[in-house]
């Protein structure tokens, strides 16, 4: 793929993967949203959390062989192909619900199959940043890409109230098909640089063996992974719950938490806008790694807030600051990857930022009840400072610099 040089937000090319990024991630959100509604009108609370479980555990445990997949079949056509499979079966479900009150066991086997095909997608779909613009544009494609959860985030929850109230379940579930739709005609639009992947003759499991051990063998990788792991930890859906439990705890009500989730979306949402029109980051490395600092001060800062106006200012400055993380590990993981690899390796690093939130749900109330919503700040703290401990005490991570717009060269093949 010829490259143009122009930034990456003036990429008609790079546009349209963003265009439907934003699709996909508004209709998990619009999806996940009608799936929850759906099943509260089925079953009881159990029978709800059972439904929930059915989506969830499948995309944390297949995410990595998804990443194989990616990685021996290219992508783009991975990606192309799961989405269109992704808008089947939530129009099926919608048309489904719409005949007849769902049941609680066909709401299991839609999430089934929606989390094995998400598990799939979402490898493909973060692997395809590289194969569409120069490596010094990675950084600016990140802090989109963070600005498109961002914006969808915001987005999805109102427009699945409305068609929630308009049309019920069925409604839901078919503006979320509709958004897969939209993702799949623009994914279809998008051009990749010519493709070095070769048809693969061995197991995937070996496949996937190669994978990991090419992350744990790279001087970059197997440092940073670690890094990305230990600091999305506490911030890719436990510190949600931490909030609820916090604004309870101090009186704040859901308003209170309302405002401190809010305050940190935008903080994530001026990191990222910041870090897609500038040009350059100096010392990404070290700077990365103060920012997870600052991010350690500010969760333990939160967590013995004296007042809602406190922990405001506090919730801005983690999103700030783990926002600017966020999106600097993003670029340099995409970087320094081989193309080979870059299913695999995208597939690892969601599965610390996504795939593995669920198995951390149980601690946060545990810790909470047990101790109180201070110590489970503090302890997301102490889980970020090891993160910048361990980033600063390796010289290539330390030492990292992501190229400057403009002086890049075509990645990917």
């Amino acid at each position: 793929m010829a490259t143009s040089g122009r930034p990456a937000y003036r990429d008609v090319n790079v546009l349209r993967w963003l265009t439907a990024y934003t699709a996909s991630v508004t209709g998990d959100v619009v999806y996940f949203l009608a799936l929850s509604w759906a099943a509260t009108r089925a079953g009881d609370p159990s029978q709800v959390g059972l439904v929930v479980a059915a989506g969830a555990l499948p995309r944390a445990v297949l995410m990595l062989a998804g990443g194989v997949v990616a990685d021996r079949f290219g992508p783009r056509r991975v990606a192309v192909v799961s989405d269109a499979v992704r808008c089947v079966v939530i129009l099926a479900a919608a048309a489904a619900v719409m005949a007849a009150s769902p049941s609680v066991w066909l709401l299991v086997a839609v999430a089934l199959v929606f989390g094995v095909v998400d598990a799939v997608f979402m490898p493909a779909v973060g692997a395809l940043p590289p194969r569409i613009t120069e490596a010094a544009q990675l950084a600016r494609v990140q802090g989109m890409r963070a600005l498109s959860i961002r914006l969808s985030n915001a987005i999805g929850p109102l427009l699945a109230g409305a068609v929630l109230v308009l049309g019920g379940a069925a409604g839901a579930f078919t503006a979320a098909g509709a958004l897969f739709a939209l993702s799949l005609v623009t994914l279809l639009g998008v051009r990749i640089a010519s493709s070095t992947e070769v048809s693969q003759r061995v197991p995937a499991w070996r496949e996937l063996g190669d994978g990991l051990r090419y992350v744990r063998r790279h001087r970059m990788l197997a440092p940073l992974v670690t890094v990305i792991g230990l600091g999305e930890m506490c911030f890719s859906g436990p510190v949600a719950t931490g909030l609820v439990l916090l604004a309870d705890e101090r009186g704040w009500g859901a308003s209170g938490m309302g405002w401190i989730a809010s305050a940190f979306s935008v903080g994530a949402a001026t990191s990222a806008l910041l870090l897609t029109v500038s040009t350059r980051i100096p010392r990404a490395g070290a700077a990365m790694c103060g920012a997870l600092l600052v991010t350690a001060v500010g969760a333990v800062a939160l967590g013995h807030a004296p007042s809602l106006p406190v922990a405001v200012v506090f919730g801005a400055l983690i999103g700030l600051s783990s926002g600017f993380t966020t999106t600097v590990t993003g670029a340099l993981v995409q970087t320094e990857t081989d193309p080979r690899y870059l299913g695999r390796v995208t597939a690892l690093t969601t599965l610390c930022t996504l795939g593995l939130a669920p198995v951390l749900f149980p601690a946060v109330g545990i810790t909470v009840a047990l101790w109180g919503a201070d110590v489970f700040f503090v302890g997301c703290g102490a889980i970020c400072l090891l993160a910048a401990a361990l980033g600063l005490s390796a010289p290539v991570i330390r030492r990292a610099e992501l190229r400057p717009s403009g002086s890049g060269s075509p990645v990917g093949g």
